[in-house]
């Protein structure tokens, strides 16, 4: 069964969507808030797996951030990790307050940009007891130094210097400039990358959906340049922590260095043969991928 509801997050209304079993009985059930990539919507891959995971007996939610989809907040296309990570508390707070949920079974799975907003919003809310991700990467990360570390610091100081100029623009009127997440077109494009992959599944049939936001507004950068995922990710232990990864996906070095770094409550699950955004819907990827948050979360969130 699924529902729509809404919730507050630092004065704006979500949109969600509560994914319960079919044949729930009445008893208070464990659950998972599910946070969508950036640029996605509650609709793409984030309900793929709630879905599944509410086959599994979970009760899972998804939601729009702020500033996205159908949830509140101008301008349309801010992302702003820190407001991301907020977003994620405030789901939990929803649930926690739901006579059907059982505040006391809560975890959180994040996927591509969330999977680094949920472990950090994790860091500090003791209520999310289990934190899983798939396909994790850090936003902050990417600006300040590029997808693989390519990017030389020159490249930031310049959208730095963009960011100042746009916010002063946006003040005297003139409509917020935004970036494209990915190229609209795959024409040129590396096979297998990140780029291309996103290209084909944001704008395909595959993944296309009305009210996904593709694009991001560009001053945002101020704010993505000065967060770091998993800076303080010890923060987590004792409780644990599952990235799941593609074995070809270019972003798997940020799950395998933050597990690294989180100590011994976390753990790495490799998908063979899946690229980061083959994790978001293709049935032999996902499958899998998600047998094993059923077992994490089953385990972690037992009665």
């Amino acid at each position: 069964m699924k529902q729509n509801v809404t919730f507050d997050s630092a004065g704006l209304k979500l949109a969600g969507t509560l994914f319960t079993p079919d044949e729930h009985s009445g008893d208070r059930l464990p659950a998972v808030v599910v946070s969508h990539p950036a640029g996605g919507v509650k609709e793409q891959t984030a309900s793929v797996y709630a879905e599944r995971l509410a086959r599994e007996g979970f009760a899972a939610l998804v939601f729009d951030a702020a500033y996205q989809g159908e949830s509140e907040g101008t301008p349309r296309g801010l992302e702003n990790p820190f407001q991301r990570a907020e977003d994620v508390r405030a789901a939990v707070t929803y649930l926690t307050t739901r006579d059907d949920v059982d505040p006391a079974r809560i975890g959180a799975l994040g996927i591509c940009a969330s999977g680094g907003y949920v472990p950090f919003a994790a860091q500090t809310d003791h209520r999310i007891k289990a934190v899983g991700t798939v396909s994790a990467a850090d936003t902050g990360d990417l600006f300040r130094r590029g997808l693989g570390r390519t990017q030389g610091p020159e490249a930031l100081e310049a959208m730095l210097d963009q960011a100042g100029a746009l916010r002063t623009a946006e003040a005297r009127g003139e409509a917020p400039v935004m970036q494209n997440w990915v190229p609209e077109s795959q024409e040129g494009l590396e096979e297998g990358t990140l780029w291309r992959e996103g290209s084909e599944y944001y704008y395909t049939e595959r993944g296309l959906h009305c009210r996904s936001n593709t694009g991001w507004v560009l001053r945002s950068i101020d704010q993505l340049a000065q967060y770091d995922s998993y800076a303080l990710i010890r923060l987590i232990a004792p409780r644990p922590l599952l990235m799941i990864i593609g074995s070809k996906a270019d972003t798997a070095y940020f799950s395998r260095e933050a597990v690294a770094e989180a100590g011994d409550n976390a753990e790495l699950f490799v998908v063979e043969g899946a690229t980061h955004v083959d994790l978001y819907d293709k049935d032999e990827y996902v499958t899998p991928a998600v047998a094993e948050l059923t077992g994490f979360f089953g385990k972690h969130l037992a009665a």
